[in-house]
């Protein structure tokens, strides 16, 4: 079991380390602020799920194996990278293709519950710096006592599931304040089409950043 006068600490720590800006919570400000919270919500399942399984691999050795291998921790990073291109890709698109940005809140029939979940997973699964924390940050809250994997599975399903509490609020957070801007950027179109390319420019600079980070 783990020490349970370290969960402070620990439950301080993942709060610094969830807000901290970062393709996850991009991708839920996007999807929340601009389609509704169940967007949100739905990608923020997916980035649990990714964390659910970062925490099987870290528990089960993956995470050293990246640390002693960085080839794999190479290919995995550019394929993060260039799915994180692509989202910015597509938003530019999106951008370049509209007249103006819809804050009405339409039914995407194009994006279905199952299409949200794997975004917000492979966003987050596909990102190596995140499993590389995951196997050097989790081990920093376990004991010399018991087992060691068993530990790491409980800190890392505790810091998954007060994740996707936390995103869950802000997707709520961020679909009201698109509800807002959506009322009052009704009458300038023009202004709220940038949003999406603003979006996507985010996006290919993280994808950017995740290219050439070492």
């Amino acid at each position: 079991m783990i020490d349970v006068s370290v969960l402070p600490l620990f439950l301080t720590a993942i709060f610094f380390v969830v807000i901290a800006p970062g393709p996850d919570l991009v991708l839920i400000t996007a999807y929340s602020s601009t389609r509704g919270f169940r967007f949100g919500l739905m990608v923020s399942l997916g980035i649990f799920i990714a964390g659910v399984i970062q925490t099987l691999l870290v528990a089960f050795g993956l995470g050293q194996l990246m640390q002693a291998m960085p080839s794999v921790a190479f290919g995995v990073k550019i394929v993060g990278a260039c799915y994180l291109g692509w989202l910015g890709y597509k938003r530019l698109l999106c951008w370049y293709r509209k007249d103006g940005l819809s804050f009405d809140r339409p039914d995407d029939t194009s994006l279905s519950k199952y299409d949200l979940v794997c975004k917000g997973l492979l966003s987050n699964l596909l990102n190596s710096k995140a499993l590389l924390s995951f196997s050097l940050f989790l081990p920093q809250f376990t004991t010399g006592t018991g087992s060691l994997t068993a530990q790491i599975l409980i800190l890392g399903l505790l810091f998954s599931g007060f994740a996707f509490l936390m995103n869950c609020g802000f997707s709520l957070f961020f679909s009201q304040i698109g509800q807002v801007l959506g009322n009052r950027l009704k009458s300038t179109r023009n202004l709220g089409r940038h949003i999406d390319g603003l979006l996507g420019v985010i996006f290919v600079g993280l994808a950017t950043r995740l290219a050439l980070s070492r």
